[in-house]
């Protein structure tokens, strides 16, 4: 009888063990199960690349801005990915899109400051500054208008319309937020002149400098401007221009079939970017000398 008693409690201590063993192994897959998750959970994101299986997507829980995990991208080879989702928009309407961008050693393939971590409108050319090189968190923002869209596709990319970066970017914190029209009627403009030109074309080097006869007629004509907008609006439009004269020589223009060379936003974003961040300006313009 005490035999068999015994037998009983040895059954019933390894059915026990069993079951203690069990639970722990469940536990462990949960943990995993629930790691694989949060590693992988995109909260509806799409991720987009050019070269397909190039490019890296996470959610870091090491290197994160806030208490959430950051949306990560690795690119070990130049390629165009992001992460981008559709959101509803009404016509016509001012938007601002923000977010924190970490980026490691981000390097584009070629010359162009539009290439890089960024915010962007898929399938546009619309999109915010291009963070590249290694920095820490830092916001940056895309002001863009609906038109007559009803949705677009924001996304926050390591690359760019122009072209590919290679690279690590983080991105988190992001907002979308609905404007308003303003109806001040004064207007704030910044206005670059670029002091000299050294470009090369089809192999042939041009290097041109504002005179100061050049330096005076393009002061006189923003004053000619600002005097024009107050007497053909009657005064309801006021125009505030801040000059700023810049050493560094544009070094490089863009091409276009139809009207051959021109000076585009990403030649010049590296010299005035920083102007541009500290500043709330409606309105730029750009001053070169091209011959």
């Amino acid at each position: 009888m005490e035999k068999k008693e015994t037998m009983s409690n040895k059954r019933t201590k390894m059915g026990k063990i069993t079951y203690i063993i069990t639970l722990i192994f469940l536990f462990i897959i949960l943990y995993f199960a629930y790691q694989y998750y949060q590693k992988n959970n995109f909260n509806d994101f799409i991720r987009s690349e050019a070269n397909l299986y190039t490019s890296e997507f996470k959610r870091d829980k090491n290197e994160k801005y806030s208490k959430n995990r950051s949306y990560q991208i690795v690119s070990e080879d130049y390629n165009d990915a992001m992460f981008y989702k559709e959101v509803k928009v009404e016509k016509n309407t001012p938007y601002r899109v923000t977010c924190m961008v970490k980026t490691s050693n981000v390097e584009a393939d070629g010359e162009n400051s539009g290439i890089g971590a960024q915010i962007s409108i898929e399938g546009t050319t619309e999109r915010s500054v291009a963070i590249q090189g290694t920095s820490d968190w830092q916001k940056i923002e895309l002001i863009f208008n609906s038109k007559n869209r009803e949705s677009v596709s924001v996304g926050f990319r390591l690359g760019g319309y122009l072209g590919k970066a290679k690279g690590e970017a983080w991105f988190s914190d992001f907002t979308l937020e609905e404007g308003i029209v303003e109806n001040d009627n004064e207007w704030d403009f910044a206005c670059f002149i670029f002091n000299q030109t050294d470009v090369n074309i089809n192999g042939k080097s041009i290097q041109i400098e504002m005179t100061n006869n050049d330096i005076r007629d393009i002061n006189n004509t923003i004053e000619r401007f600002k005097d024009s907008c107050a007497n053909l609006s009657e005064g309801k439009m006021t125009a505030n221009c801040d000059v700023y004269q810049i050493d560094t020589p544009l070094n490089q223009l863009s091409y276009d079939e139809e009207f051959g060379y021109y000076v585009s936003a990403e030649n010049i974003e590296s010299q005035i970017k920083d102007t541009i961040a500290n500043n709330d300006y409606d309105h730029i313009f750009v001053i070169v000398r091209l011959r």
